[in-house]
């Protein structure tokens, strides 16, 4: 018989960080396509649901709490930056070029 060492343990923490992903995902859906709120509301809860998605996803599935401190918050701020440069940019060049 076989002694369970502790190494593989099931990854509840993946499983719970998809159902959350995907159950997030379908009240952005929905919200979108079944209500009737103004269209600046339903980007605002949309935008929420992704920010909550992404927190999700760093905890669940990229560990974040793992690692040291001040390298971990360097890499997020820089991540961060890129990703606010890319979004800017895009909604800029979609709306001042010809």
């Amino acid at each position: 018989m076989a002694k369970n060492t502790g190494n593989h343990t099931f990854p509840w923490s993946h499983v719970i960080g998809f159902i959350f992903s995907i159950a997030l995902t379908f009240l952005a859906v929905g919200v979108a396509l079944y209500t009737d709120l103004a269209l600046n509301t339903i980007i605002i809860i949309i935008f929420a649901f992704a920010f909550l998605q992404a927190a999700v996803q760093l905890f669940m599935f990229m560990h974040i709490k793992e690692g040291d401190g001040a390298w971990q918050i360097t890499k997020m701020a820089s991540a961060g930056f890129i990703a606010i440069v890319i979004v800017y940019g895009s909604y800029w060049v979609m709306t001042n070029m010809h």
